[in-house]
């Protein structure tokens, strides 16, 4: 008997699930395991990802979907699914169903001593949109969590509060909420190639006008102005491209790296001395551009290069792109979705090529903004003249600028916000005394240099009364209220006692991983957890915060628990004392946005 003939065999037990009753006559349908391509993996110490990818034209009912277990030692919490589309059957009236994949996540308890390699049993059943139901299918599965933090006794005991509730239909497990980051890996995973390069490349432009990116615009552009009367539109595209590919390079090394030894590259690059010696390096080149001083190689080999290259420096696009690593690994420390997803698929199913063609888009992405900066730098910069030396001077400001960035990751609030007026101060020196006669032109830059004077003497203003943030230095005059207050905790063990406490109180966690050399960590904080909606959604939750600024041990074995790649990350538990790992916050998040989901991932019913 071929395929179709046993396919159509089943016709007639399908339709007892709901299976519409047209013939399965000349249709060429799929086998199985074809129409839905089924995978499981780890997803941190207590949690494992199920993943379906769907083809086109099948579908996979949601109340079909269910997880057990028999294994001694392991309990299993709610089994989350995303919400699904509704869908009518001509038997079994209207159900919900998923089209194209399905992620779903299963959070489990190991008690102690408990194998690593979990046993499940997944079920599930789809069926074609051409009217042919395929039978219940039965997967038994093995899968090895991570060891680290496996057998938290908070966790194990949130779940013999749930129960076996997985056993039970998938209809009343969970929300449906999938993170960003989740989603994202899934399309590392099995997504259409060209798609996903796309995807990658747009979130990439997007986290170029982020914090963590733009201080690279000023770096770049005083490359360029550097290049003087030889500057031009060519020339500038070409300095910034080097700049981009040496990058997208380091970072897609890095991150390649990162994942497949489980190590967080950057954070190694936070050290303070290192921020340090690249801030020193920024205030130097600012100096040479305020013309104290020339910076140059020596002139016997300055003749070589010039000899060997037509009067072009060979070693200048090199060193832009090495620049351009550099900053990759100091300047955009920051963590987010995109990020995450493309370094957990490498970690967890090795798959290097396509989680590092993702980083790799994603990093052009970021670099295509720049790009157009040095291929306008040419055109916009004046080629000689008093204005050249004035706009050599700004972009030496910028730098300043920069460097006062990258130190106030690492010194006393205080002091950071009197390092934002040493550019402020500069910035007016320069436009006052630098800008020669009286037209129009000359007075409005005049202007800005007496509003530049003026911003430098609130910021010292603030700094003597308390401020921090140099967007709103007076802090009396903040138009936001205070930040949440949050616990610090700093091992595994602070951990697991904090939320046993929480469990017994009936109280929601929520853990924040910070580290000061994390701008987005501090944007969470001023910008989120000041909102009165945010503080609303986490009444009833104990807030914690793990300080993995220096990296060290403990650091380490928090972050390899949650299998966190670095902050911002925020983690929630549920009063039942499990962790909601669909509802992680990785990188900044807004204020209504992380609301909701707080709100959500603390809830009693989630």
């Amino acid at each position: 008997m071929n395929l179709k003939h046993i396919l159509g065999a089943t016709l007639l037990g399908a339709a007892a699930f709901g299976a519409p009753a047209r013939a399965a006559t000349d249709q060429d349908f799929l086998p199985v395991d074809q129409a839905f391509h089924f995978e499981a993996l780890p997803d941190g110490p207590t949690r494992v990802k199920l993943y379906w990818e769907i083809a086109q034209g099948y579908y996979l009912y949601r109340n079909r979907v269910s997880v057990t277990t028999e294994q001694p030692g392991v309990q299993l919490g709610a089994l989350t699914l995303p919400k699904g589309e509704s869908h009518t059957d001509e038997y079994f009236g209207t159900q919900e169903v998923y089209h194209q994949e399905l992620i779903a996540t299963q959070s489990v308890a190991r008690a102690a001593g408990a194998p690593l390699q979990l046993k499940l049993t997944v079920k599930y059943q789809g069926c074609a949109d051409a009217g042919l139901c395929y039978p219940p299918q039965k997967r038994q599965i093995e899968v090895e969590l991570p060891a680290s933090g496996a057998a938290s006794g908070a966790n194990a005991a949130g779940s013999a509060a749930n129960g076996n509730s997985a056993n039970n239909s998938g209809s009343s497990a969970g929300t449906g909420f999938i993170s960003e980051q989740d989603r994202l890996a899934s399309l590392v995973r099995s997504g259409n190639l060209g798609l996903l390069l796309g995807t990658f490349f747009l979130a990439g432009l997007l986290l170029a006008f982020t914090p963590c990116v733009l201080p690279m615009v000023p770096i770049l552009s005083g490359i360029i102005s550097g290049a003087g009367a030889s500057s031009n539109a060519l020339r500038g595209f070409l300095l910034s491209l080097a700049y981009v590919l040496g990058m997208a390079f380091t970072n897609t090394m890095a991150g390649v790296v990162a994942a497949l030894a489980g190590k967080q590259v950057q954070a190694l690059f936070q050290q303070p001395w290192i921020i340090a010696v690249f801030a020193g390096l920024f205030v130097v080149m600012a100096l040479a551009m305020f013309g104290l001083f020339t910076l140059q190689m020596p002139a016997a080999i300055q003749t070589r290069l010039s000899d060997a290259s037509n009067k072009q420096s060979a070693g200048t696009y090199f060193g832009v792109a090495v620049m351009g690593s550099l900053s990759a690994l100091i300047v955009t420390a920051c963590v987010a979705p995109p990020l995450v997803a493309a370094l957990a698929v490498i970690s967890q199913s090795g798959d290097v090529f396509r989680g590092g063609s993702a980083l790799f888009a994603m990093s052009i992405g970021m670099g295509a903004p720049l790009l157009l900066v040095g291929a306008s730098a040419g055109n916009l910069l004046p080629k000689a003249g008093a204005w050249m030396d004035l706009v050599k001077k700004l972009f030496g400001v910028l730098m300043l600028g920069v460097a006062a960035w990258m130190l106030a990751r690492i010194v006393p609030e205080k002091l950071g916000l009197l390092l934002w007026a040493v550019p402020a101060f500069a910035a007016a020196w320069i436009l006052v005394t630098g800008v020669r006669g009286k037209s129009a032109g000359a007075l409005t830059l005049k202007f800005a240099g007496g509003l530049a004077a003026v911003y430098g003497a609130v910021l010292v203003a603030g700094s003597v009364l308390g401020g921090t943030d140099p967007l709103e230095p007076i802090p009396q005059l903040s138009s936001r209220g205070s930040a949440m207050q949050l616990k610090r905790i700093k091992t595994l063990s602070d951990l697991e006692r904090e939320v046993t406490a929480a469990r017994a109180a009936g109280k929601a966690v929520m853990l924040d991983f910070y580290a000061d050399w994390c701008v987005s960590c501090k944007e969470m904080e001023k910008y989120t957890f000041t909102d009165a909606a945010v503080k609303q959604s986490l009444m009833n939750t104990v807030l914690l915060q793990a300080d993995v600024t220096a990296n060290d041990d403990d650091d380490a074995a928090l972050l390899k628990r949650f299998d966190i790649k670095g902050p911002p990350t925020i983690a929630f538990y549920g009063p039942d004392g499990l962790e909601r790992g669909q509802y992680r916050v990785v990188g900044f998040m807004k204020a209504p946005e992380f609301a909701s989901v707080a709100k959500r991932a603390t809830s009693a019913g989630t």
